[in-house]
């Protein structure tokens, strides 16, 4: 990235960029616990991943704050511009992923609040949320070194969620019709499901966000081929 004339620039830069990979692993430690708490169909930990939403809401707003100053003192073009919004961009989707965790958690409390936790296959879920947390890790790290190979394989690596929450789907469909008094917990599971899924994606845009701050090219709505063609 070029040097600015400005050194106090670069710090301010440097401390935005800081404040999101602190969300992102504020973020990361609400899907793991999110996670624990279904395979566990723990409540406590339930209730720890939707109290934890406010300091990720909390942590949005401030960021938000500090891009927006930046923007009107220091008026930056080009590849400083593209960063900070990309920054914004993946702030925002952070916040998101936040909410999708805070959704599983309060899935999960519904279902031990049924009665029909231990008889749901939640542990169906692992690898799909194991994937989901994964990719979310690899867009962070990609993105703290503006890596455009790295963000290629996480595109690609997105549609292995995307598999695995049909496969799901599918199986789950099948659990419902052979015991027809699971079908509410059963829907609550789905809605889990597509949360993992939901998560899976805004790791892809985060990825698709680095791109664009190297590339210069908003590569959203483009076709794998198309992006890996414009990147060489």
């Amino acid at each position: 990235m070029e040097k600015h004339i400005s050194s106090q620039f670069d710090a301010e830069l440097t401390n935005v960029s800081s404040r999101v990979l602190e969300l992102g692993g504020l973020v990361e430690s609400q899907i793991r616990h999110a996670v624990y708490a279904l395979s566990q169909f723990s409540t406590e930990v339930a209730e720890q991943v939707i109290n934890t939403e406010a300091e990720v809401n909390k942590m949005e707003v401030e960021i938000d704050r500090e891009l927006s100053s930046i923007i009107a003192r220091r008026q930056p073009t080009a590849v400083d511009l593209r960063l900070l919004i990309a920054i914004s961009k993946t702030t925002a989707n952070l916040e998101r992923v936040g909410d999708e965790a805070e959704k599983i958690a309060r899935m999960v409390k519904a279902i031990v609040d049924s009665g029909s936790s231990r008889s749901l296959p939640a542990s169906e879920l692992r690898v799909a949320s194991d994937l989901a947390s994964g990719l979310l890790r690899k867009a962070l790290d990609a993105f703290a070194r503006l890596d455009v190979t790295a963000s290629i394989a996480i595109l690609k690596e997105d549609d292995l969620i995307d598999t695995e929450f049909d496969g799901f789907v599918r199986k789950l469909v099948t659990y419902m019709m052979e015991d027809p008094r699971t079908i509410s917990a059963s829907l609550d599971l789905l809605f889990i499901a597509k949360a993992i899924e939901r998560i899976g994606d805004h790791a892809k845009n985060i990825a698709e966000f680095t791109i664009y701050v190297v590339k210069g090219a908003d590569v959203r709505h483009t076709s794998l081929a198309d992006i890996e063609s414009f990147v060489k």
